[in-house]
């Protein structure tokens, strides 16, 4: 595991991290939100034993990367192609997740010549695409986080704020309690603390 901090364009901050197989072939990582560069010890212990090398970073305000004001998803590209320059990579493909998702499919729309490949997993869809219900299928908390920050952005704000630190106080147990409305029965079944 291998820690960088990367220069953005416009001079930003963004702390990275390498792991799996340091000559592999590049694999960027778009983490769920809230945002983390840390990756899941098993998809790590995976791609070493497939030759891939690992890369992920804190999005902007998370972790150890610079706040970027008034940051949109389609902003990530700039930031992606910094670290590819900075990491001496000129091909990458991209992986995103949940949040990560947008993230991920924002690469491949802005950087053809950088992103061959890309998977966008448990993502998030576009707000208000025609003939979506935007809602359907998401657990309750995220159905109240979203709804409170489109009718109320500053409590919605506080809420995501308060909600942080009460996960960070959490016990093993009290998360999966905390998390249930967002849990499958499948993996509701297999989560232990």
């Amino acid at each position: 595991m291998v820690d960088h901090d990367v220069i953005a364009s416009d001079g930003r901050t963004l702390k990275v991290l390498e792991d799996g197989d340091p000559s592999g072939q590049p694999v960027l990582v778009h983490n769920g939100t809230p945002n983390s560069r840390m990756m899941f010890a098993p998809d790590v212990e995976l791609a070493a034993r497939q030759g891939i090398r690992l890369i992920s970073y804190d999005r902007p305000g998370y972790g150890g990367s610079t706040h970027q004001p008034n940051r949109t998803i389609a902003d990530c590209a700039q930031d992606v192609r910094a670290i590819a320059g900075a990491l001496g990579i000129d091909r990458v493909a991209v992986w995103g997740i949940s949040g990560g998702g947008p993230h991920a499919l924002a690469c491949a729309a802005l950087l053809p010549d950088l992103v061959p490949a890309v998977a966008s997993l448990a993502s998030i869809a576009p707000w208000g695409a025609p003939g979506l219900d935007y809602f359907a299928g998401m657990g309750e908390l995220n159905v109240e986080d979203i709804q409170l920050t489109i009718d109320d952005p500053p409590a919605g704000r506080a809420k995501c704020e308060q909600d942080r630190l009460e996960m960070l106080a959490l016990t093993a147990e009290d998360l999966m309690d905390f998390l249930q409305t967002l849990l499958s029965p499948p993996d509701a079944a297999v989560l232990t603390g």
